[in-house]
């Protein structure tokens, strides 16, 4: 049975998907110029309501300006899921046909590679620069200091904190 919170929230919801799913949709088309495209963050921006919070009653002012925020934010992750897995596809063109991975492989990469992603995106510029050169140029500590004018200290606690964040994603991943 559900609680008082969690039904008024579910009530909450159906009530602004009502009023404003087809306006979400429509902005997102104009926005978007892909109508498959808008369809779906429009219904992904309700299940992101739906899974935010579920003990509390949704209270929103101004709906249509916290759902298009709510749905540029999913668009920008769309469009940078997409940039990522075309990144991908470009690489898998150049190996040879013979070493190619199969569809379930890739699609096991592009997945984590979106999760990797995320990560990287909750870092501070200094800290996504430094973990990138050193994990992807293969930079010393003390190159990666002398190139972001930083202190090899302050390279050593950037990085921490991006593996934090790595062991993080990898914790979660395994539950």
């Amino acid at each position: 049975m559900q609680s008082t919170s969690s039904a008024s929230r579910h009530q909450s919801i159906d009530q602004l998907y009502s009023h404003h799913h087809g306006w979400l949709r429509g902005w997102l088309r104009r926005r978007l110029g892909n109508a498959a495209d808008a369809a779906d963050l429009a219904q992904d921006t309700f299940v992101r309501l739906l899974s935010i919070g579920p003990g509390e009653p949704l209270s929103v002012t101004t709906p249509r300006a916290y759902l298009a925020t709510v749905a540029n934010r999913l668009s920008i992750n769309l469009y940078r899921r997409r940039s990522l897995e075309q990144a991908y596809l470009e690489a898998l063109a150049q190996a040879p046909q013979d070493v190619a991975p199969s569809l379930e492989h890739q699609a096991l990469v592009l997945e984590a590679l979106d999760e990797i992603d995320q990560v990287l995106a909750l870092l501070s510029a200094k800290t996504r620069q430094a973990f990138l050169m050193a994990q992807l140029e293969g930079y010393t500590q003390e190159e990666i200091a002398g190139r972001l004018e930083l202190s090899v200290r302050s390279v050593q606690r950037h990085l921490a904190r991006a593996f934090e964040e790595c062991i993080v994603l990898a914790s979660q991943s395994a539950a």
